[in-house]
């Protein structure tokens, strides 16, 4: 398998000097950059938006993975595509047509990804696992940053990672939530290919962002 992709989630940086930050984040060796957007209904918060994603990205040739918690999700894809999002992922929640809209991500030329809350099982995904480049798996609670990790995410990823197997699926296992040089390698362990990174772990007060990816790869590399 190839080394675990650091997604640096930026609900959690600091919007003053973002741009710096991005940079800093490639320097150290982050692959992704994750944008949370919420719209205070769907979760109860309200962050990121498209022009976020489009103001940021003259500024990173890195992969931005767009993360949509939003009441009518499908208003919006086409405005993350434009943004220059390189991945969608939407929630089984609450989106009914969840088929639609996942080739409505693929015919745009992105990756399509699909989100379970902490509650909802793998099986919400039988319709659509064949089609799907990512599944994202909630380890905490969806809407604020800073939330402990929640362990039975770890059961979620290791089926993932079984059924992907079974049924030579390709589609990468994203984590988020909670992560830590503590939690980290035991997502490793159980399956997932891409760690959502914030206020536990590359986001620390004090810290240089070089010094918390690099704990965060030793952390993985145990």
């Amino acid at each position: 398998m190839p080394t675990t992709k650091l997604a640096p989630s930026l609900i959690a940086a600091d919007w003053s000097r973002i741009t710096r930050d991005i940079t800093e984040l490639a320097e150290a060796g982050c692959e992704w950059l994750h944008f949370d957007a919420m719209d205070g209904h769907f979760v109860p918060n309200l962050t990121l938006g498209p022009m976020f994603v489009e103001a940021l990205r003259p500024h990173s040739k890195l992969h931005f993975d767009a993360h949509l918690m939003l009441e009518n999700v499908g208003d919006r894809i086409d405005e993350f595509v434009a943004a220059g999002a390189d991945s969608i992922t939407v929630h089984v929640e609450g989106n009914p047509h969840l088929h639609r809209l996942v080739w409505r991500i693929k015919d745009s030329g992105r990756l399509a990804g699909v989100a379970l809350n902490p509650g909802t099982p793998v099986a919400a995904l039988d319709a659509v696992l064949p089609v799907l480049d990512i599944v994202l798996v909630m380890s905490v609670n969806p809407g604020f940053s800073g939330q402990k990790f929640l362990p039975l995410a770890l059961t979620k990823m290791q089926e993932l990672a079984r059924r992907r197997a079974e049924l030579g699926l390709n589609f990468l296992i994203e984590v988020d939530g909670g992560m830590s040089p503590q939690s980290a390698p035991l997502a490793g362990a159980a399956g997932a290919d891409v760690l959502v990174c914030g206020a536990s772990s590359i986001f620390l007060k004090g810290q240089a962002l070089a010094d918390s990816t690099r704990a965060m790869r030793e952390a993985l590399a145990r």
